[in-house]
């Protein structure tokens, strides 16, 4: 059965699959990253799991995978196939789909960024099935975000579009480690709210989903914490939508996960601030911790029709 490798490395753990054609998810597995063991032992964990998914296509569909897509975090050259940067795996210019080619016998490597991987496969099976065009918010340990538009995602010129946590929405907010002061990512990320929150609450070990079941259960400190992280991420949405006029605002990530604690005070407020702009469907992900994996088998399979129809 012919399929392809998929790999979604996170900073701690990393997701992978072998995908058939009509995106069937034939085999699934996870691994820890590994990356307390240092960069170079992250690169060879990656390798080594890729080569384990190949094996396992052999020995259980009758054949290799015909091509393989890895998305990963940090700064990517997806023409070049390089993995820059990435501060939370402490890599450097890896060279990326050469090394996991060689590896995995020739065959063609697709590269992606994990957000705008995870964008691509929301737009085209999850949450944003049909819509042309449409951005894809994670609200995670930081905040990210990709632009669909119709079945693909823009990456920008130098591969940074989308970076909707870095839009300042509070100038004299908390100092970003970007540099800036009051940007997105520090006020309504999931972590963000986890700070927040252990502060007002007094408890240290108290996180995001803590706060959101203290917001449902209608303490007034808990809903002071929330309302600021809603009020912020409803500016830099604002802000977002006014540049891209998008037709969906999907919404994802460890904050989503609070459902309608989340978005029914996250409409009210992006509709109190649009003036001339049009209003877009806000709704939450739909494919979870699987969309990066998902969307790394779609690299590999676009790679093998662009290469068909050169």
């Amino acid at each position: 059965m012919k399929h392809v490798i998929a790999l979604d490395v996170g900073g701690t753990g990393m997701k992978a699959a072998l995908v058939g054609a009509d995106g069937t998810l034939l085999h699934e597995a996870r691994r820890a990253t590994g990356r307390e063991r240092g960069p170079d032992a992250v690169v060879e964990s990656i390798l080594a799991f890729a080569a384990e998914l190949r094996a396992h296509g052999e020995e259980h569909f009758g054949e290799s995978a015909v091509a393989a897509g890895v998305a990963v975090p940090g700064i990517i050259d997806a023409e070049n196939g390089i993995a820059v940067y990435a501060s939370n795996l402490g890599w450097r210019d890896v060279p990326m789909r050469t090394l996991l080619g060689e590896r995995l016998g020739g065959v063609p490597v697709a590269l992606g960024h994990d957000v705008r991987t995870g964008g691509l496969a929301e737009g085209r099976i999850g949450a944003g099935k049909g819509a042309d065009r449409f951005l894809f918010v994670p609200l995670g340990t930081g905040i990210a975000g990709a632009i669909g538009i119709t079945g693909t995602i823009e990456a920008g010129a130098h591969g940074y579009a989308g970076e909707i946590g870095h839009v300042v929405v509070r100038p004299d907010g908390p100092d970003c480690g970007c540099g800036q002061r009051g940007c997105l990512e520090t006020l309504a990320s999931a972590s963000a709210v986890s700070r927040a929150w252990a502060a007002a609450s007094g408890d240290p070990e108290a996180d995001a989903a803590d706060c959101a079941k203290a917001v449902e259960s209608g303490d007034p400190a808990a809903v002071r914490v929330w309302q600021n992280a809603v009020d912020a991420l409803a500016a830099g949405l604002v802000t977002a939508l006014t540049l891209l006029d998008p037709r969906m605002l999907i919404i994802g990530g460890g904050l989503a996960e609070a459902g309608e604690t989340l978005f029914v005070p996250l409409r009210a407020a992006v509709e109190e601030r649009v003036t001339f702009q049009k209003l877009p469907d806000i709704v939450p992900a739909a494919l979870g911790d699987t969309a990066g994996c998902l969307g790394a088998g779609l690299l590999a399979w676009d790679l093998l029709s662009t290469e068909v129809t050169a």
